[in-house]
């Protein structure tokens, strides 16, 4: 896969070399001089490519007419807007990522300047402590879909109201699904008669709000009605 990256400050290179130790090809674009020099250090010289990323002569240069993904990473907002929206009308880039560095102007960042997917910190933030919050111990092992669903997996304890209970007879969102049980070092395939056990590592593929009602089931006391 070949990456063009705009903006060589601490996420650019970061993400460039992280890209380069998976072997993909990468261009980093960058044009302040303090900046350069240090990632003249840090990354292979011909990786870098000099030059204002907001200029269509230079992302030309850099090969965008041939990239499969292009990340803007430079800490204007302004500029990363544009480099996306260049990237597609200009150059045909299949896929763009910006970097939301002022969360205020999060609501530019959608199909009107050719962004796919916009990495805002404040709301991932926002969204992990939220996660952590309504989820108790469950663990989350993989982001589907944009962040839209996940793997998770919790260990079913002693007093939880899910034990005993049958798949078939529980009311599980309709975006979640069971998908296995690992029971004493065993992986059970899940059936709607499977009955849940103390001790059951449980892994489903979910929803939030699907992670969140099982988070209940999983973790409550006895007491709790299971809804």
């Amino acid at each position: 896969m070949f990456v063009i990256i705009t903006g060589g400050g601490r996420t650019g290179a970061h993400l460039t070399r992280t890209l380069l130790n998976e072997n993909h090809q990468v261009r980093l674009i960058e044009n302040r001089r303090s900046i350069l020099e240090h990632i003249h250090r840090e990354l292979p010289t011909e990786v870098i490519y000099e030059g204002n990323p907001i200029d269509p002569s230079v992302l030309e240069a850099a090969g965008a007419s041939s990239a499969d993904v292009l990340a803007a990473c430079t800490t204007d907002d302004e500029a990363n807007l544009i480099i996306c929206y260049l990237a597609r009308k200009d150059f045909k880039i299949p896929r763009t990522i910006a970097r939301i560095n002022n969360p205020r102007n999060a609501w530019l960042f959608d199909s009107t300047f050719h962004v796919d997917v916009a990495v805002n910190q404040a709301s991932i933030m926002a969204s992990v402590i939220e996660e952590e919050m309504s989820m108790g111990d469950m663990m989350t092992l993989l982001k589907l879909r944009r962040g839209n669903y996940s793997l998770v997996e919790e260990k079913i304890p002693d007093d939880a109201p899910a034990i005993g209970q049958q798949i078939k007879d529980i009311q599980l969102p309709e975006q979640c699904v069971i998908a296995a049980i690992i029971r004493k070092g065993e992986v059970v395939v899940p059936r709607g008669a499977t009955a849940f056990e103390a001790g059951d590592e449980v892994l489903a593929v979910t929803n939030p709000e699907g992670a969140r009602q099982l988070a209940k089931f999983f973790t409550g006391t006895r007491k709790n009605n299971v809804r």
